[in-house]
């Protein structure tokens, strides 16, 4: 590859602008040029002046879009993934894929057609904040009984001036749902300690929230030395996003939403100040490393589908 990048980005809502501003960053400080497309359903939706300067060209047409795209991000709602990704393989070399990569675990992969030489990677930005690397890099794993992991928050005030009935979230059939919308949660448990023996599930619609995706979803795992709980939900007022490691010498806090480290025997607390674009960026510039060949994959399609077959159907 050389020193331009030809870049796509199929949907523009707030994940779409965030990776597009970072794309810009992380390129900008490896002086790498780069022309950055939109492609979108129609016109209708207005693109801000601070996008416009970024942008190349808008298509909106399938046919007219250039087949010799370097990259193409897919940051379009979670169920027309799979055909979205189908219909662009023949267009690009790479592919950057939101997470979850599909609303389905039961797709045929074949279909895709996806390019032998094709780096075809899934969004999983916890595993690049500093909370989650010290947990993988600085405490003994295989000294952890059990985990408890939990993402609590309330969904009418995760996107500001959008009226949550409205988004996918809200909707089982668009791909909402805390179960597959909250699937961090089970990503990382799986880069931390793999893939569970056994799991078991319960999910619901329990609130008061207007929507018919399921707010609350409940697993109980059990690997072949420890065992995970793991707590999903759309209603908690107070956020909370943490894994809880108990171990034989310490009951440890790995407080994701806070970007801290807390031992609560020995009373010792370790902050980062992590922001949440800090760990999205990085992971935008580990994915450039991935397709310049510095970095191997490490969520691929396949290995992306096992994942969501954990969250989605609670079982391996």
């Amino acid at each position: 590859m050389g020193a331009h990048y030809k870049i796509a980005i199929i949907g523009l809502g707030s994940i779409g602008r965030r990776h597009l501003f970072n794309i810009v960053k992380v390129l900008d400080a490896r002086d790498i040029s780069y022309s950055i497309d939109l492609i979108r359903r129609d016109f209708n939706n207005e693109i801000t002046e601070d996008i416009k300067s970024i942008i190349n060209d808008v298509y909106t047409d399938y046919f007219n879009v250039p087949d010799d795209y370097d990259v193409i991000f897919i940051t379009n709602p979670t169920f027309l993934h799979f055909d979205t990704v189908k219909s662009y393989i023949p267009k690009t070399k790479h592919m950057f894929i939101e997470k979850p990569v599909f609303s389905d675990p039961a797709v045929a992969i074949q279909e895709l057609m996806l390019n032998e030489n094709g780096i075809y990677y899934i969004a999983c930005p916890l595993r690049y904040t500093d909370v989650i690397q010290y947990v993988k890099h600085e405490i003994n794993l295989s000294k952890v009984y059990s985990v408890r992991a939990i993402c609590s928050s309330y969904l009418p005030q995760w996107r500001a001036g959008v009226d949550y009935r409205d988004t996918y979230s809200a909707h089982a059939d668009e791909g909402g749902g805390v179960s597959i919308d909250l699937i961090h949660e089970w990503d990382y448990l799986v880069y931390l300690f793999g893939h569970p023996d056994r799991v078991e599930n319960f999910r619901g619609k329990v609130s008061h929230l207007e929507i018919d995706s399921d707010d609350l979803s409940i697993y109980i795992a059990k690997y072949r030395n420890m065992m995970a709980e793991v707590h999903l939900d759309y209603f908690g007022i107070q956020t909370i996003r943490e894994l809880q490691l108990f171990t034989d010498e310490d009951t440890i806090i790995a407080d994701i939403a806070n970007s801290r480290i807390t031992y609560l025997k020995r009373n010792e607390m370790i902050s980062f100040a992590e922001s949440r674009n800090d760990y999205q960026l990085k992971e935008i510039s580990s994915f450039f490393d991935v397709i310049e060949g510095k970095l191997s994959n490490p969520n691929d399609i396949a290995a992306a589908i096992m994942t969501l077959k954990i969250a989605k159907e609670g079982s391996l």
